[in-house]
């Protein structure tokens, strides 16, 4: 019995040994030993500072009309629209919602992918439908016709999504196609990689993330997305961080790139519910992977025990996405830094005051 009982204690010891190995973020020793400093401490505006787009929802009217009405303010401050433009002039992940985020001294939040043509291009979904009313995939355009199509084209602003294009189905794709010709007058379109960090030019801290359509399947797009990002982030002289769902991701950074801050991108899934690697995840099992320095997690988490043990090996905690105040007041013991949309956090940056 004796014997039994203390194989069970050392089995448990070493269960318990192996979870904290796995789950451990990077260590205090490997950030000093390659630079690596904390994320900036500001609010980061997900997507930009827009107008149209993401978290625009009737559930956030009651904020978001003052977070869309600054969004516009900062755009035009910034050299972007005019106040005779009906429709958005600033929607999610362009151009100009990156340069009204940097102008209010917010931090921003995008997100990266390839073109058909191989352009490193900002953009959240895989296709264009939510944000352009075009259902073709951005794998599938080059940047050249991405230039001529424009978001939110017929949306009026504070629109979450924009409306099918004439002819347009979400069922078939191939009944849309690319103008001849730019549009007339404003518009904004899906920018670079390459212009999204000219415009901040270093003036706000970003976190780049790195989509990925499939977790469980890596290929030479992956690695040539991978690659030509980092070799743009490299080149900018800005405060960036980077961070991904998918855990290779982060692992290539942390084998390719020690010196550059990581973040794991996770939410605390039920089991049973989501893809398992996605759950997995979740609970941080492959941080041996990716050995982060952050963890963004759903905000709706905050109390996971999985952040709590994350956090206090030292990792940041990052809460996406916050639509409100009382969402931010809820979410606050949790998390040490914050990604915001449709509502504008209470202590706005002095320089978005300045008009």
């Amino acid at each position: 019995m004796a014997k039994t009982l203390r194989n069970i204690v050392i089995g448990a010891a070493l269960t318990a040994g192996a979870a904290v190995w796995a789950t451990a973020p990077r260590s205090f020793g490997n950030r000093r030993k390659n630079y690596v400093s904390s994320l900036p401490e500001v609010m980061y505006a997900h997507r930009g500072l827009h107008d149209a787009g993401s978290g625009l929802s009737q559930q956030y009217a009651g904020e978001s009309g003052e977070y869309v009405a600054l969004a516009r303010r900062m755009a035009m401050q910034a050299g972007y629209g005019t106040p005779s433009e009906v429709g958005p002039i600033a929607p999610e992940n362009s151009l100009a919602a990156f340069a009204a985020a940097a102008e209010a001294g917010y931090g921003i939040e995008l997100d990266v992918q390839l073109t058909l043509d191989n352009k490193v291009v900002v953009a959240h979904d895989p296709d264009l439908l939510r944000v352009a009313g075009d259902p073709r995939r951005i794998a599938d355009l080059t940047y050249d016709e991405l230039m001529r199509i424009a978001l939110f084209p017929t949306a009026a602003p504070g629109a979450e999504t924009s409306p099918l294009l004439p002819g347009a189905t979400a069922e078939d794709p191939t009944l849309v196609r690319t103008p001849d010709e730019a549009p007339t007058g404003y518009y904004q379109h899906v920018p670079l990689l390459a212009d999204v960090l000219r415009v901040v030019d270093g003036r706000v801290p970003i976190i780049v993330e790195f989509k990925f359509e499939n977790v469980r399947d890596w290929g030479s797009r992956d690695d040539a997305l991978m690659q030509q990002a980092a070799d743009l982030l490299d080149a900018y002289k800005g405060v960036y961080a980077v961070e991904s769902f998918n855990p290779a991701a982060m692992h290539w950074y942390k084998e390719n790139h020690p010196n550059t801050s990581r973040g794991q991108l996770a939410e605390d899934a039920p089991f049973g519910g989501t893809d398992p690697v996605v759950w997995a995840a979740g609970k941080l099992a492959f941080n041996w992977m990716s050995r982060p320095d952050f963890i963004a997690y759903d905000y709706r988490n905050g109390s996971s025990k999985a952040l709590a043990f994350a956090r206090r090996m030292g990792a940041q905690a990052v809460a996406w996405t916050v639509r409100s105040e009382q969402e931010l007041n809820a979410c606050l013991p949790y998390f040490d830094r914050f990604i915001f949309e449709a509502f504008v956090p209470g202590e706005t940056p002095a320089s978005a005051l300045q008009l």
